[in-house]
């Protein structure tokens, strides 16, 4: 089988609500960061979040489905329609079993969870609707795509929080081996509610800042911690001879290398395992650190995983020798959503042989990192990293390469990051 490659991207992000304003807006360094709108933050500790504020849902999806459904499926089905219109894919020209829905999803439905059972404490049991028992559920976003676009080939989600926006392309990578022809990838998150924001502060991980400019800031001196936020990517994926086959217009990138790795159990001597997801992704992929032009980095904000990560890419590629970025500061971690995102933005950086820049980092010169930083950099690109980890030990690393791609039989060869915005 030929290279799963990258035809479609769909985003929904607090900085952009689809994939062209959300990609300027990170190029321009717009955040999206702000104080919580969405509910009265005074009582809580952490009050900034990245929130998809306007979103509309009944602009993506018809009203009954919109009922049913919570924020991260919704959003779901924004990110979905624009991949798929941008992939000029017609899913009633493919057989349904030839069709796959594979997402990642980190916090579940929490806000129409918590609705319904506010209605059951408040009300009573005969007040809470039917659809409390599906859309709370991690899979109800792979179940919804699914049947709304007639995929019945083997869907699945994968909850590593995350990194299981990076883990869903090597499940989708091995789909497509197997002989599904199309696979729906990436994730979306919403975990903006009450309750959702008092299960995130468990982990003691969330910025207390409230400063929206300096409540997120990973690789600096002054990082306190990470703010949450919502969104996140779809994307269509296929393998390179089927996407010929389709005549389509654009290959965003190759899936060249996927590798994940878990760390070691906190007090255990062993190091973490993010350098090994780093290196074995290039191994997958048949490349040396050195073929590698942009990393998009995990950028946890918290001083002690910054200080992990910072020392685990210095070790793969030496101090300031490759371009680092995390556009995330922009939109805060999206967890599942959040490294589909960086998926897309590391995509459409090869398209447009431009690197984001992280926004508001002071970077800390002890970590050594070339971090791009407040205006994006022009340069040539063919090899991204992206890296990522999940709360619980989860490691993961997919290596995304430019691609030669020829348009018909008249038509014209450009590599894949040759097209200016």
């Amino acid at each position: 089988m030929s290279a799963p490659v990258i035809t479609g991207l769909g985003v929904v992000a607090p900085n952009g609500q689809d994939r062209e304003a959300w990609w300027q807006a990170t190029l321009d360094g717009t955040s999206g960061l702000s104080r919580i709108s969405r509910f009265d933050p005074d009582r809580y500790p952490v009050r900034v979040a990245g929130e998809a504020t306007g979103f509309d849902p009944s602009e993506h999806a018809p009203q009954r489905l919109v009922s049913e459904t919570d924020a991260m499926t919704q959003y779901a089905f924004a990110a979905t329609n624009e991949a798929l219109a941008d992939a000029a894919v017609v899913p009633d020209d493919f057989a349904d079993l030839d069709m796959a829905v594979i997402t990642a999803n980190s916090s579940g439905g929490v806000e129409f969870g918590q609705r319904e059972l506010q209605k059951l404490y408040s009300e009573g049991p005969q007040a809470v609707g039917a659809y409390m028992s599906i859309a709370w559920f991690y899979a109800a976003t792979t179940g919804q795509l699914s049947i709304r676009h007639g995929m019945r080939g083997p869907c699945g989600v994968l909850c590593s929080e995350q990194a299981g926006g990076l883990d869903v392309l090597a499940q989708t990578r091995r789909v497509l081996a197997k002989g599904t022809r199309l696979v729906l990838s990436g994730g979306t998150d919403a975990s903006l509610s009450p309750y959702g924001l008092v299960c995130q502060l468990s982990n003691g991980r969330l910025s207390e800042e409230h400063r929206p400019e300096r409540a997120y800031v990973p690789f600096d001196s002054d990082a306190s911690g990470y703010v949450p936020g919502e969104g996140g990517a779809i994307l269509v994926v296929e393998s390179h001879d089927d996407a010929r086959a389709r005549n389509v217009e654009r290959i965003y990138a190759e899936v060249s290398g996927y590798a994940a790795t878990f760390d070691p159990r906190p007090g255990s001597t062993r190091p973490p395992g993010l350098r090994r997801a780093a290196e074995l992704s290039l191994a997958d992929a048949s490349l040396a650190p050195s073929d590698v032009d942009v990393v998009f980095a995990d950028g946890y904000g918290v001083p002690e995983l910054d200080r992990q990560e910072a020392e685990a890419l210095t070790a793969v590629f030496g101090p300031r020798a490759v371009p680092v970025t995390v556009p995330k500061t922009m939109t805060g971690r999206l967890y599942a959503g959040g490294a589909a995102l960086d998926v897309a933005a590391a995509a459409l950086a090869l398209r447009d042989q431009v690197i984001p820049p992280s926004v508001n980092v002071r970077p800390d010169p002890e970590h050594r990192l070339d971090l791009v930083v407040d205006q994006p950099r022009e340069t040539r690109l063919r090899t991204a990293l992206v890296l990522s980890r999940g709360y619980g030990g989860f490691n993961a690393a997919v290596v995304l390469r430019a691609v030669q791609h020829r348009r018909g039989a008249a038509g014209r060869t450009a590599p894949c990051g040759a097209a200016g915005r």
